[in-house]
């Protein structure tokens, strides 16, 4: 009988994992599109002088130097767009090096099926399949208006990616997200309002830890209450200037509170969503020092956020979710004003 070994996520170890491997290839550039935890897109113009070695010496170089300091195999393409890298790496899987020459795209296409192409799945290829369209040659040599037809504009983005000309720019600073969001159900149905401040407060750390980490800033907040009956109430705050000060969202979250709490009411869920995101470096200062002011509480947050990573999440807990410990049986080593730690 065979045997199945069901091993535990470690989402903690994975990002460690990640940041040391981009920090390795940052060695090798500084223009890198971090596409996903483990998968990124460089910007190798230029590279083959300053290293001086080919394309494929120089990708090879980054996968021995992953691999002897981090100890995880890679895979690199490297080709004129995006979507050509992309498949290239993929194909090298799981520690090879991939390169595909402006002259040899269209030999390197005849071999890759149409459903490895991104962004074509079954229900797509399936479409594609009935047009006579089998394979990433085929589809890079389809009209334009076929293409169109059958996949719309992303078609006709991937056709001429295909073909090796560049459309999906690298994009080394990712694009500003629209919210943040900290939101979950609360695991119990409660009327008691220090049980929703408790998990409102272990909201408020995990979206500030993330908006430091990323050097975001918030402008406003979102807070809502999940009711029994599942009908949500919520409420919007404007925060004193942009921000990822944990004491100041943490007092919009107890001014939102306040607001939509009820006693009696009974409450299964709740959440905060930070919105009207900006970057922290391109962020103008308050006229009266706000956010000088909050300089500090972003050093906090950063040591926060390193004790959490280094001794397991909820190390270090704000303090207003302790009665949440209480009920697990859990006591904190000590307790101080803002946070508790175990």
């Amino acid at each position: 009988m065979p045997e199945l070994l069901l091993l535990p996520a470690d989402f903690r170890y994975y990002g460690l994992m990640s940041r040391r491997m981009f920090a390795v290839l940052e060695r090798f550039s500084p223009e890198i599109e971090r596409y996903s935890i483990d998968e990124g897109f460089m910007d190798m113009n230029g590279l083959r002088g300053l290293f001086r070695c080919g394309y494929e010496a120089l990708a090879d170089r980054m996968r021995r130097a992953v691999r002897e300091e981090v100890g995880i195999t890679v895979s690199v393409g490297v080709a004129n767009s995006k979507t050509l890298a992309k498949i290239a790496s993929d194909r090298g899987k799981p520690d090879g090096t991939t390169v595909v020459p402006g002259t040899s795209v269209a030999a390197f296409l005849a071999e890759i099926p149409v459903r490895d192409i991104p962004g074509i799945g079954a229900s797509r290829e399936a479409l594609l399949r009935k047009f006579g369209i089998r394979s990433a040659l085929q589809f890079a040599e389809a009209g334009e208006g076929l293409i169109r037809c059958l996949i719309g504009r992303h078609g006709l983005v991937l056709r001429h990616e295909l073909n090796g000309t560049p459309v999906l720019a690298i994009e080394a600073e990712p694009p500003l997200p629209k919210s943040v969001a900290r939101t979950a159900s609360m695991g119990r149905v409660t009327s008691e309002r220090e049980i929703i401040r408790a998990h409102l407060a272990h909201h408020t750390l995990r979206l500030v830890s993330e908006l430091v980490a990323k050097g975001l800033l918030a402008e406003r907040i979102k807070v809502f209450l999940t009711r029994e009956s599942f009908a949500v109430t919520g409420v919007e705050v404007h925060l004193p200037c942009p921000t990822h000060s944990f004491r100041r969202i943490s007092q919009g979250v107890d001014s939102a509170l306040r607001q939509l709490y009820r006693r009696g009411c009974r409450y299964r869920g709740c959440g905060i969503v930070a919105i009207h995101i900006r970057r922290r470096q391109k962020a103008a200062h308050d006229l009266f020092g706000l956010m000088r002011e909050d300089a500090r509480q972003e050093r906090l947050m950063l040591a926060v956020n390193e004790a959490n990573r280094a001794h397991g999440r909820d190390t270090i807990v704000p303090a207003a979710k302790l009665p949440l410990r209480k009920k697990d049986g859990t006591a904190p080593s000590f307790r101080y004003p803002v946070i508790g730690a175990s």
